[in-house]
């Protein structure tokens, strides 16, 4: 199974337009996602955006989203697949939050360059209540890795 952009490469930079540094702020869009490979017995999928280099020594969840239809080949930019459950994320609200580093000057544990993992997993039940229960699930996962740092 593969998850990949055509926005930003495997360990590459992602672009400022899916971040807080994007014109429209917090409301910053997702990034495009391709997707495939989905194993035949796959009955949803399960996509988590997080951050492990956040400030706070606590990985940082921007996207949370469940019961995705494992038919699917694509999440276009700016959109929820249709049926799917989106949760709450670090930002304390549901939806995609870009990714949004301390700038490189502040003296803050985590300034820098983070790493933003998206990983994607195929599940064997058509639907989940809570990220708890991925684990359980899980037939195969997949994760592409974008990098972001601010001036």
């Amino acid at each position: 199974m593969r998850i990949e952009s055509h926005a930003f490469g495997h360990n590459q930079s992602i672009p400022a337009k899916y971040t807080c540094d994007s014109p429209v702020g917090e409301q910053a869009p997702n990034p495009p996602l391709e997707i495939s490979g989905v194993p035949e017995n796959a009955k949803s999928l399960a996509l988590i955006v997080d951050d492990p280099d956040a400030t706070r020594g606590v990985t940082w969840a921007h996207w949370v989203v469940l019961n995705i239809d494992p038919e699917i080949h694509e999440i276009s930019e700016n959109s929820v697949p249709s049926g799917a459950l989106e949760l709450k994320t670090s930002f304390g609200k549901p939806g995609y939050g870009g990714p949004c580093p301390p700038p490189n000057q502040d003296k803050s544990i985590g300034k820098g360059t983070h790493r933003y993992f998206f990983k994607l997993y195929a599940l064997d039940v058509p639907k989940i209540n809570s990220v708890d229960e991925i684990s359980a699930h899980t037939v195969a996962s997949a994760e592409l890795i974008g990098l972001y740092s601010r001036k």
